[in-house]
């Protein structure tokens, strides 16, 4: 069996970045895992009802894909760089060692988002073939409002070369986002239903699907 692992920055970073994907990966028998790198707490200024109802959401969210693991890092929000990359790099290795995935998804290391490029920097440390030998697959993946905002230079744009026909996956991949109650607005906000299925209308025109997600392949073991 597969063992998958998504590293999802922010919640919600799972379900735009390859919900289809995981969904089509659960439907053919792989284990699927949900690696949450950040949480919000009223300690460092997020209202009450905002933290509970992310729990909630957080909750609804990992039903609907019916995840073996959910795995949380409990880094603060939009504050990761207050947290060492020793202590970011320990946590996850925690958490790969334990769940011992053969495939990972990454946020893209252009990402605008400090939160998202200091994340992935400490799981690619963790990617190492001799101390992590389960790991034959990894990608990374493009998030709506944070993946299309980095600079237009060298090493800061999605190149996307592996694609992912969710045709059949993304209504479900919808219905789940449409959980993010918080997140989601209406058109033109970058996290929105119409940009979603513009995104995955034009990934599919790329690879000759009706709906896709794309990613970069940064290695893979044969």
């Amino acid at each position: 069996m597969n063992k998958i692992l998504v590293v999802a920055v922010h919640p919600d970073d799972e379900t735009i970045g390859c919900g289809g994907t995981l969904l089509k990966l659960k439907n053919s028998g792989s284990e699927i895992h949900w690696l949450i790198a950040t949480d919000v707490d009223e300690s460092i200024g997020y209202d009450r009802a905002f933290v509970q109802s992310r729990s909630v959401e957080i909750e609804k969210v990992g039903k609907a894909y019916g995840f073996s693991g959910i795995h949380r890092l409990k880094l603060p929000s939009a504050r990761v760089e207050t947290v060492t990359v020793g202590e970011i790099v320990r946590r996850m290795s925690d958490v790969i060692k334990t769940v011992d995935p053969d495939t990972l998804f990454l946020p893209f290391r252009g990402d605008v988002h400090s939160d998202h490029r200091i994340v992935f920097d400490a799981a690619f440390s963790c990617t190492k073939s001799f101390r992590f030998p389960s790991i034959r697959r990894l990608y990374m993946m493009e998030t709506l409002s944070e993946t299309e905002f980095a600079p237009a230079i060298p090493g800061h744009t999605f190149v996307p070369n592996s694609f992912v026909d969710i045709s059949e996956m993304f209504e479900k991949k919808l219905e789940i986002m449409s959980l993010y109650r918080s997140e989601l607005a209406e058109h033109p906000f970058p996290r929105s239903v119409t940009n979603i299925k513009a995104l995955a209308t034009y990934r599919g025109a790329t690879s000759g699907y009706g709906f896709a997600e794309s990613f970069m392949l940064l290695k893979e073991y044969w």
